[in-house]
């Protein structure tokens, strides 16, 4: 008993005997009896003796209505603006300028008029306002010189309009829900803009095999509503549901919060109907979990940013919706506390872990201070480390006594300084709302330089600790990510973009990342942004079979030109 209230200030008696009297379960009909600080804990029976006790962990008070913001939303202020014809253009590169490709044309007359027998006026846009708004990405970093957009509805639609540019040498952009955050998904000049939001239908789901198949242009949310209905969840989920398109998941091979349970889209995806450059369909749109006759192409568009062909239908498998979800909200005191619990959680939570998110200091008070109604879940103190932890299973009793052990073993161990449970829905969405409420609190505390990365989780923070020394008080380096699949989201944040700042980021970041056999992009993709920079995470060698492919798949490359391939290979050295 002395050793666990020892553990620090979580554990102490109460007259309680169950521990977490109730969890997150969203069929329970069961009223919350909460202690005065949110929480009841005990440790059941041992020996035979009745031994309570309790973990005075707090609830977060202030509950948050409306949560999901919509990306779209943030990305349509203040991006109306005039747009101007440039020859070259910088994106946020020291001295480099990207070079419009001589070998496309530009529109004209008759180009509109037969995108507009293909799709009727309405769904050819030329107005500005709505030009704008496709041109720029949500960030505002990234700002496109296209004239039109192309809102497709049919597969054979997205056909015709390949064909078409491909014969007349039209570059073209496929865009989802344009919530991409390396300039993927908007024009880098004046390319024709294919906007698949048109594309919206679920085309079958099987309760039996739980396989969906649907458009490309379904939002990530409104998919995941659909399922839950069905009894069912999406293998993926990202803080940008509410305006992300499954089309656009598979294209940028989507990571999320959930990949160390469910895996990545290379796993889930069983098919995919493709539009390749020159028109041609590839129908690859199966529904089997095994397929073994020759090569699985599908793989290639997974990941390939719409460089290769335009994905218009996916084949999906997703899980049953299990409804035993507990989320748990932690303070640590450094990083190698939260590595450490990484390592137990996998141990002991084994099969019913689903998500585990860490972020710092910087991380939460940036929320805290930007976002809201937000509250911080731990008062009153700012912990250095916080990690978020999920479980979901089947069985609540089950699934309860193992996260209390597991949660007895941390705090025993000292690698828990503070904690909070949720006790309803509510609370669970408050404090997933803390970890993917932090690309907004970013934006709107002014300028933010974004690294995606993979590394080995031992490392990870190494880098964050590196990047403040290097940028001393002129920066605000926060890590935040996925530290279950070792996924670091490194953000600098400043007042404002300057060419100094970016010239000590970078190349240090990308180098220390291949120093140490990592990746440049864990999950979002090169697009321009690091287009030039794929060397520093695979070989020269590579890099040209990539680009063989690219020119095999779209001769004339107009699919999503000047993105994922650097824009000159015989170059590197």
């Amino acid at each position: 008993m002395e050793k666990l209230r020892a553990t620090g200030r979580l554990l102490r008696y109460s007259p309680k005997a169950s521990i977490f009297d109730r969890r997150l379960c969203p069929n329970s009909g069961k009223s919350i009896h909460s202690s005065g600080s949110g929480y009841r804990n005990g440790l059941g029976k041992k020996g035979g003796d009745e031994i309570s006790r309790k973990w005075n962990v707090r609830t977060c008070f202030g509950l948050y209505g409306s949560q999901r913001r919509n990306l779209q939303d943030c990305m349509e202020r203040g991006v109306v603006e005039d747009m101007r014809r440039m020859q070259h253009r910088g994106f946020g590169s020291v001295a480099e300028k990207v070079q419009r490709d001589a070998s496309f044309l530009t529109l004209n007359s008759d180009d509109i008029s037969y995108f507009k027998g293909v799709l009727g006026e309405k769904n050819v846009v030329e107005d500005e306002e709505r030009l704008a708004i496709a041109n720029t990405d949500w960030m505002h970093k990234y700002r496109g010189l296209s004239k039109l957009l192309l809102q497709p509805r049919t597969t054979e639609e997205v056909s015709q309009i390949l064909k078409y540019c491909d014969s007349r040498s039209l570059a073209v952009v496929p865009q989802g829900g344009n919530t991409g955050l390396v300039g993927g998904s908007v024009p880098v000049f004046d390319e024709v803009v294919i906007n698949m939001s048109m594309m919206n239908k679920v085309i079958s789901f099987d309760k039996v095999s739980g396989i969906l198949v649907c458009e490309a242009g379904c939002i990530l949310e409104n998919l995941i509503t659909y399922l839950d209905n069905q009894g069912f969840i999406m293998p993926l989920d990202l803080g940008a549901k509410g305006s992300c398109q499954i089309g656009g998941n598979v294209s940028t091979n989507a990571g999320g919060l959930r990949l160390v349970r469910y895996g990545s889209l290379h796993g889930t995806v069983l098919g995919l109907e493709v539009v390749l450059a020159n028109g041609d369909v590839l129908d690859m749109l199966g529904t089997l979990r095994k397929d073994n006759t020759g090569y699985d192409l599908k793989h290639l568009f997974i990941g390939s940013e719409g460089s290769l062909g335009i994905v218009t239908k996916v084949s999906i498998l997703t899980p049953p919706k299990l409804f035993s979800v507990n989320v748990a909200f932690l303070a640590c005191q450094d990083y190698f506390s939260c590595q450490k619990l990484l390592v137990e959680a996998k141990r002991k939570l084994g099969e019913i872990l689903s998500a585990f998110e860490f972020l710092d200091s910087h991380a939460m008070d940036l929320v805290l201070n930007h976002l809201d109604g937000v509250r911080n879940p731990l008062p009153p103190t700012i912990h250095n480390f916080y990690v978020l932890i999920e479980t979901t299973g089947s069985n609540e009793t089950y699934d309860r006594e193992k996260l209390e052990a597991f949660l007895v073993h941390a705090m025993e161990g000292g690698l828990i300084s503070d904690g909070a449970i949720s006790q309803d829905i509510n609370q669970a969405s408050a404090f997933w709302y803390i970890r993917e409420g932090i690309p907004e609190a970013l934006m709107k505390a002014g300028a933010v330089y974004k690294y995606d990365l993979s590394l080995p989780v031992e490392k990870m923070y190494d880098l964050v600790d590196e990047m403040r020394t290097r940028l001393g008080d002129s920066a605000n380096v926060v890590g935040y990510g996925h530290l279950g699949d070792g996924n670091l989201h490194l953000n600098v944040s400043t007042p404002q973009y300057d060419d100094k700042t970016l010239a000590q980021i970078e190349p240090f970041v990308y180098e220390w990342t291949s120093v140490h056999r990592g990746s440049i992009s864990a999950e979002h993709g090169l697009g321009l942004m690091k287009a030039n920079k794929i060397f520093y995470s695979k070989p020269t060698a590579t890099v040209k079979v990539m680009a063989s492919i690219k020119k095999m798949l779209d001769p004339k490359g107009i699919l999503n030109p000047y993105k994922v391939l650097p824009h000159s290979i015989d170059s590197h050295n």
